[in-house]
């Protein structure tokens, strides 16, 4: 995938998720990503897919963004599981969603 402008930073909102279209020039489907703004970290901003395969729901970027074990998760809003922001790892479960690599620069969101 190549770099592609995704929003900016304005349309975030901090410590909480945003919902974006990810469109992909392989099929004419767009696929929706859950991006996290969390000023205070290092990486400041987490893509993950938006949907939750234990709720069958695109919900994720409506999760409580916290941690477990000092591991970075957004709890689903359906049935409370947790998936960790920088591996999308089920912490409950041996589900792991997609997660994108993003990136800031200026006023621009991308994922890279």
């Amino acid at each position: 995938m190549s770099k592609q402008k995704i929003c900016h930073v304005s349309d975030l909102i901090p410590n909480s998720g945003v919902c974006a279209l990810l469109e992909t020039s392989h099929n004419k489907n767009s696929e929706q990503i859950a991006i996290f703004y969390l000023p205070t970290t290092a990486e400041k901003v987490f893509a993950i897919s938006n949907w939750d395969p234990i709720g069958e729901a695109n919900v994720l970027s409506r999760g409580i963004v916290g941690n477990i074990e000092e591991e970075l998760v957004v709890a689903s809003p359906l049935y409370k599981q947790h998936f960790s922001l920088r591996t999308g790892q089920c912490v409950e479960d041996e589900i792991k969603i997609k997660t994108y690599p993003v990136s800031i620069d200026g006023e621009n969101v991308y994922l890279n």
